[in-house]
């Protein structure tokens, strides 16, 4: 009965989204845990949040690109397994302070093209090395620009890059919204 009222906060982006691509990691063992650590594979955020996100999505159309996430909401639970596997606040939130996913006000994601291939970018998702850095350069022009674009599309939207990944960003005011942990629904 709680879950219910718990999403009614929360949105399916992919509805709000226009042609949001979805490659959900912790739905498949493709991830650094290798587990299966959602029931299904949905990108659910805050309303404003989402939102934010479609301004994105609309700019980068209008260049012939779009984004793919990877992960969005992230249950409590999910992030103590995470945590006990890799206890490091640069790549992994502390569950007892929640993280920024626990809310539902972050969104893992990178760029595609029209036909959804993945732009080059400095690492593959849930690298932990300082290549996956925002300031690591030691990388070709081409991936330097990508990576470039699309932090800048979010910061204009409203979003803040973690540090560490350049694939991470957090909502302006996430602070505001309460840590959960209820499964991903279908």
């Amino acid at each position: 009965m709680i879950a219910p009222l718990v999403f009614a906060t929360l949105v399916d982006a992919t509805t709000i989204v226009p042609r949001l691509r979805l490659d959900i990691r912790y739905a498949t063992a493709a991830n650094f845990t290798h587990q299966r650590l959602y029931a299904h594979a949905r990108c659910l955020l805050h309303d404003v949040v989402a939102r934010r996100l479609a301004e994105v999505q609309a700019e980068l159309r209008a260049r012939g690109l779009g984004l793919v996430a990877y992960d969005c909401y992230r249950p409590l639970s999910v992030q103590k397994k995470m945590w006990a596997l890799v206890p490091d606040e640069r790549y992994v939130s502390d569950p007892a302070k929640g993280s920024r996913h626990n809310r539902g006000a972050a969104v893992d994601l990178t760029l595609v093209d029209a036909s959804g291939k993945e732009l080059p970018m400095p690492t593959g998702f849930d690298d932990f090395s300082t290549r996956a850095h925002r300031d690591y350069d030691d990388l070709p022009p081409n991936v330097i620009a990508n990576r470039a674009q699309l932090e800048r599309l979010m910061q204009d939207a409203g979003f803040s890059g973690l540090p560490t990944e350049w694939w991470h960003f957090d909502a302006d005011g996430w602070e505001r919204y309460d840590v959960l942990d209820v499964p991903v629904p279908r």
